[in-house]
């Protein structure tokens, strides 16, 4: 891992500059706060409300369709009404299975502003999925978008407590498989809806993580976490139209950017996730601007013109869509991606994943825009990263810890370690003021256990390895559940898979340990090639196996001659596709399970 060097020392400015922003900067979070009332409700009440763009739809079987905060507020009070007759009360657990569009953000409006919990599901969950959330939250009714009903009516029998289904959707999509339907119910529903006053550490958001060790775990998120994120929002996307001189508005106050601004937002992150919900559409309201609403599969081709089309200035990318980006356009110093597609970004975020030197210079070089690497779990989000027009971002770092988190590398028993030493990446319960960190989750639904072995003292782990240079930047080493030993030496990952990124016949790749009876473990790779490998690979008159022989070797030298010799991998397997979760992370322990059972069937 290249970590800063003496040649990498920012300047004292930067440093200053640094350090005022984060000491000067105190959490305001009221005692009473609700998310619904400050993404929405307040911004309905504006002059200009039935102007305002809240969120615009790329695109619909009509087309783009424009949605203002106005409509979002009064669609809203509709659906609290009509949940309100379907008797869901406050603390109430409501599921929403729903994609990128306008009636997903009337849902989380609608329900938070009932002091109800939204549950987000996502569309790409199968029925053991659906069911463990469903039944485990104890949800009560859940509003499902057509294409959804046919899963959640499968797994309606063994939640008992799932009075109600909404059906979002054509009448003849949702006859007979939902309770109710979403568009003749909201019709029927008229008048005012009054909020319910929700105090900030109620909890607002039950959201469950990967379950990558285990049965997944829900995570209460309270509506003051929203004031937690909005520093690193800022922070990641280059103040978001803020003057860059001028401190943002208060968390708990009015918010209102400068006139002329015109920041629109876009993300493909689903917005079931916390990537999408907390890092994207929330954050974008909260500040009354336009977010882009596309539900469709992801596509470098579509992503781009999705962002040229709709003048998107600020995104949240994950590096496997940046990946898939820089292989697909890599542009050329005449023409660049940003020129060829007229792009107007000012901001990209990216997390999920290490970003990697080549993305990050794909991304200075070809985007226009240099990106803000940034780093957070579900239960403790948007605490570590980088803002270029703050500080300095150095390639391969995850950034510092952005203002009003204190973060720290620590070890098993929670002291601090050393600068260059790898540690577990942590954040503490208070600031350094000793205030309270709005971020931090209330803990696991009905898992105690849990939520105390997420902590050590005041500090809440997260189960990923870092190491701290001089100037506080972090270094990601890995997961704890990803590192392994190869021949006795301690293996990251990440640096690998950049490496291996870099050569032009790899599309995407995933590094993990192959049983080895001599050496414990060997580092293998699983290569995704490029579509002009594979069209090479096909159309090549040499036998397909010595070609597979020959890039394997081509690989393998272009590791050796860029890293540690102990780090290129002995074995490389092409396959099709990695697996992925949903939210855009590769899944190593899928093909670290797949390696130790190959191994126990030739051990046989």
């Amino acid at each position: 891992m290249r970590v800063s060097q003496a040649s990498d020392k920012l300047p004292a400015s930067s440093v200053q500059a640094y350090e005022r922003l984060h000491s000067s900067f105190s959490w305001q979070v009221p005692e009473k706060f609700n998310i619904a009332q400050v993404c929405c409700g307040r911004w309905a009440a504006q002059p200009d409300a039935a102007e305002r763009v809240a969120i615009k739809s790329y695109p619909t079987g009509a087309g783009c369709q424009f949605h203002t905060y106005s409509e979002l507020q009064a669609q809203a009070n509709r659906l609290s009404n009509v949940l309100t007759v379907l008797g869901v009360r406050r603390g109430d657990r409501v599921a929403i299975v729903m994609p990128q569009c306008f009636e997903t953000a009337v849902a989380y409006m609608a329900v938070l502003q009932m002091g109800a919990v939204a549950m987000p599901l996502s569309m790409l969950f199968g029925p053991d999925a659906l069911e463990f959330r469903l039944h485990d939250g104890e949800a009560v009714v859940a509003v499902a978008a057509a294409s959804a009903l046919g899963g959640v009516q499968a797994v309606r029998a063994n939640c008992p407590l799932l009075d109600y289904i909404v059906g979002v959707g054509a009448l003849e999509s949702t006859e007979g498989r939902a309770d109710v339907n979403y568009g003749l119910a909201l019709a029927q529903e008229g008048g005012p809806f009054i909020p319910v006053s929700t105090m900030a550490d109620e909890t607002a958001v039950l959201i469950y993580t990967s379950g990558t060790t285990g049965n997944p775990k829900g995570a209460l998120i309270a509506h003051r976490a929203l004031i937690g994120n909005l520093s690193g929002f800022v922070c990641s996307q280059n103040w978001f139209g803020f003057d860059p001189v001028a401190k943002p508005a208060s968390p708990a106050g009015p918010a209102e950017l400068p006139r002329g601004s015109s920041a629109i937002f876009w993300s493909p992150a689903d917005w079931a996730w916390t990537g999408g919900l907390m890092d994207a559409l929330l954050p974008t309201l909260y500040f009354g601007r336009t977010i882009v609403a596309h539900n469709g599969r992801f596509s470098p081709q579509t992503a781009l013109e999705l962002m040229r089309d709709c003048h998107v200035t600020h995104t949240f990318l994950f590096p496997t869509a940046l990946k898939a980006m820089m292989k697909a356009y890599p542009g050329s110093e005449r023409q660049s991606v940003r020129r060829q597609f007229t792009l107007q970004l000012q901001a990209i975020m990216s997390a999920g994943e290490a970003v990697g030197d080549a993305v990050f210079d794909y991304c200075r070089q070809q985007l226009g825009v240099t990106v803000n690497e940034m780093f957070g779990q579900t239960e403790i989000n948007y605490i570590v990263g980088n803002c270029a027009s703050r500080w300095p971002p150095k390639p391969g770092s995850m950034g510092m810890a952005y203002p009003g988190h204190r973060v720290a590398v620590i070890d098993e028993l929670g002291a601090e370690c050393p600068v260059g030493v790898t540690g577990d990446v942590a954040l503490n319960r208070f600031d350094r003021h000793g205030e309270p960190d709005p971020i931090v989750f209330l803990g696991y639904w009905k898992n105690e256990a849990s939520t105390q072995a997420k902590f050590t003292g005041d500090w809440c782990r997260t189960g990923d390895l870092a190491l701290r240079d001089s100037e506080g930047y972090l270094w990601f080493q890995g997961r704890q559940d990803d590192m392994f030993k190869a021949a006795g030496y301690r293996i990251g990952p990440g640096e690998i898979e950049n490496c291996l990124v870099k050569h032009p016949a790899v599309a995407n790749v995933a590094v993990v340990p192959k049983p080895d009876a001599a050496r414990g473990s060997v580092v293998k790779a699983y290569v995704v090639l490029t579509p002009d490998y594979l069209a090479a690979r096909a159309l090549d008159t040499m036998d397909r196996a010595e070609f597979d022989l020959n890039l394997v070797a081509e690989l393998q030298a272009h590791v050796k001659g860029m890293l540690a010799p102990y780090e290129y991998p002995k074995e490389i397997e092409f396959i099709d596709a990695l697996p992925m979760t949903s939210t855009g992370k590769v899944q190593r322990r899928v093909l670290r399970l797949q390696e130790e059972e190959r191994a126990r069937l030739l051990a046989g």
